[in-house]
């Protein structure tokens, strides 16, 4: 279950973070941010950093008491 809750602070922390270095057209080295476009709306995205950044969250979540 705390794989679950971490998808969201994981996706928030993604997406922040690759708006904000991609809005300065970096492509974030190994991070390999992207433009990613649906219709007429434009983000960016870096799937390696959601990766990192929800096995982050899981940590934090799976060691803090309950």
């Amino acid at each position: 279950m705390d794989f679950v809750k971490a998808l969201v602070p994981g996706s928030l922390l993604a997406f922040v973070i690759s708006m904000i270095l991609g809005s300065n057209h970096s492509k974030g080295a190994w991070l390999n941010i992207f433009r990613f476009a649906i219709d007429t709306h434009a983000f960016y995205w870096s799937w390696p950093l959601f990766a990192v950044a929800t096995g982050l969250s899981w940590i934090l979540l799976a060691i803090t008491p309950k």
